[in-house]
């Protein structure tokens, strides 16, 4: 007998059945593609990590009292611990050895922060002179060239009043630009105390970043050794072309007449240790100096030593100093120290070329390591005997 279908109401809507195969289909059809599913997974995770860095830069700047002395403290320890170690290897105690550095490097600073300072603040009346002598030689470049006399004058007559209030800021505006002497103080008391603690307890301090990296103990120690031993090799690089280059130049001035010479030398080979910046800032200073005291003639052969300094001469010395420490093109030098700069100060301008050369060896160095797993993981399954061969001599 045959059924008959089955029998709907009036107005009773119809029951759609779908297989497993439709039903999957169907779930599909509104789905985002999987590279639009990508790009906004990466884009999420970009904002989120540009928000972390943002908010951790303004932390540090919040508590920068702390920061700064503990940042200075921290990459001096990490240049001149290797000191430390060669005290214990006399059989000095760590913590004797570490107070020790610590003193050598107090006697330093304290003697570069007198020849600097003391020797600009007992010459500051011959720079003033000097770059008021340098602001009329500018002056008359500029009738010259064909600029009004009264405008030139004009010119020249505020530049001429801002240089004492230069000359001022210069000399004493360091200690007075940080929130008042109390600052200051409480600024080189932390980071004195910070340098101590980090060179006694450098090595406890490094196996723990080491154990809470995240990452196996080998591959800790691969990132956390590379950006150390990159940050010493540059900065002792660093060192080596600067006084290089201060010998340079205070030969040139020397010879040439001009005065200040221990100053030029001490400013070249302190600001050094800014790339670029520093380079300017100790050119600038050399030029005003020669251009007021001996002419346009001696400041312009002496700002030729400067760029032969600066330039050919250094990029002979600087391959021996640095060897293959830094790798990375001068332009990129240039972009990451500025754009550092911008960022996060001093502390970007020190540090970015420095850290990003890390960055790239401990890079390969990590692809190398890969590449040999992988050389060696295809020998051994080379190496090892197929199991059918393995029946067959049975």
């Amino acid at each position: 007998m045959r059924s008959s279908p089955p029998h709907h109401s009036v107005g009773e809507p119809d029951v759609v059945q779908v297989d497993a195969q439709q039903l999957r289909e169907l779930a599909g059809v509104f789905t985002a593609p999987r590279w639009l599913r990508n790009l906004g997974f990466a884009s999420w995770l970009t904002v989120g990590a540009v928000g972390l860095l943002v908010g951790l830069v303004w932390l540090a700047a919040l508590m920068s009292t702390i920061v700064e002395p503990v940042l200075a403290g921290l990459l001096i320890a990490v240049v001149a611990s290797p000191a430390v170690r060669v005290f214990q290897r006399h059989r000095v105690p760590r913590a004797a050895a570490a107070g020790l550095v610590l003193l050598l490097l107090v006697a330093l600073g304290v003697f570069i922060a007198v020849l600097v300072v003391g020797g600009i603040k007992g010459q500051a009346g011959a720079i003033e002179q000097h770059a008021s002598a340098s602001v009329d030689e500018i002056q008359g470049w500029l009738e010259d060239a064909g600029v009004d006399s009264s405008g030139a004058a004009s010119a020249t007559d505020s530049v001429k009043a801002s240089v004492p209030d230069i000359i001022k800021t210069f000399v004493g505006g360091v200690a007075k630009g940080i929130s008042g002497l109390t600052s200051l103080i409480f600024g080189l008391s932390f980071g004195v105390f910070s340098l101590f603690f980090l060179l006694k307890d450098g090595p406890v301090m490094h196996r723990w970043v080491d154990r809470h990296l995240g990452v196996s103990q080998p591959v800790a120690q691969m990132v956390t050794g590379g950006v150390i031993t990159s940050l010493r090799r540059y900065y002792l690089g660093v060192a080596i072309v600067a006084g290089f280059n201060a010998l340079v130049i205070s030969l040139g001035a020397l010879a040439l007449g001009v005065p200040l010479v221990g100053t030029i030398a001490v400013v070249t080979f302190v600001t050094a240790f800014i790339p670029y910046v520093g380079a300017f800032v100790a050119g600038t200073f050399a030029f005003t100096v020669a251009l007021g005291a001996e002419g346009p003639t001696t400041a312009a052969i002496l700002m030729v030593i400067f760029a032969l300094a600066n330039g050919p001469l250094q990029q002979i010395v600087q391959p021996f100093a640095l060897g293959a420490t830094l790798g990375l093109n001068p332009l990129v030098v240039l972009i990451v120290t500025i754009g550092a700069g911008c960022l996060f100060g001093m502390a970007g301008l020190v540090l970015a070329a420095p850290l990003t050369s890390a960055v790239v060896h401990i890079s390969s160095d990590l692809a190398r390591a890969r590449a040999a797993i992988s050389v060696t993981a295809a020998s051994a399954a080379t190496a090892a005997p197929s199991p059918l061969v393995e029946g067959h001599q049975e």
